[in-house]
């Protein structure tokens, strides 16, 4: 549940608890950083790397960027589709051996 806390200037803060398990954790904390970083540039108080980084992602490279990474993702994730395909594949053609075997023994056995 969140907290409410005075800063020495007098302005009131919501603190959450902290998150359950490392990545949302994580998360939480890339939250409260980016609202710093969003505070520091609305104050024009933000150091030149945080300036550079936020003008960075707005960039078309790195709009490219992530477009190659979500397509990148797609295709590991069709293959690894593929690879269970296979698998499944592969052990249906083990099965459909085993039964005719199974049945040309039994045809050979009852003449």
């Amino acid at each position: 549940m969140a907290t409410r806390r005075e800063n020495s200037d007098g302005a009131v803060s919501r603190r959450s608890a902290p998150a359950v398990g490392l990545e949302a954790r994580e998360d939480q904390l890339i939250s409260l950083a980016a609202a710093q970083a969003e505070e520091m540039l609305l104050q024009k108080k933000a150091p030149t790397p945080i300036v550079v980084h936020f003008l960075r992602l707005g960039t078309s490279k790195n709009q490219l960027e992530k477009e190659k990474l979500r397509k990148e993702n797609i295709l590991l994730e069709a293959k690894a589709g593929a690879i269970e395909s296979a698998a499944r594949a592969e052990e249906l053609y083990a099965k459909a051996i085993a039964a005719m075997r199974e049945y040309s023994g039994s045809l050979s056995s009852e003449g």
